[in-house]
C-alpha cells in the first residue's frame, strides 16, 4: 500500500494520514475508519483537533485482515 492519495509538499511519502486519506486508501467510510480507531484496529493520535493516522497503522491494518482471512 503507498500513500499515493496524501499530498506530498515536500515530495517524500507521506508518514500520516488525514481520515479523509485513510477512506480513500483503506476504501472504507470515515464511520468505519473511526469505528476501527475507538477499538484499537487502527492506532493514531491527535494533532490539535485533527486525526491522524500512521501509514504504519494502516498497513498492519490490513495485514491483520489479510491474516484473518486466511
Amino acid at each position: 500500500m503507498s500513500a499515493t492519495h496524501a499530498p506530498e509538499s515536500s515530495g517524500q511519502p507521506a508518514l500520516v494520514l488525514t481520515v479523509d486519506e485513510a477512506t480513500a486508501v483503506l476504501r472504507v467510510g470515515r464511520d468505519k475508519i473511526y469505528d476501527l480507531i475507538r477499538s484499537g484496529a487502527l492506532p493514531s493520535y491527535t494533532e490539535g483537533r485533527a486525526r491522524r493516522i500512521p501509514v504504519e497503522s494502516a498497513r498492519a491494518y490490513v495485514q491483520n485482515k489479510l491474516k484473518e482471512s486466511a
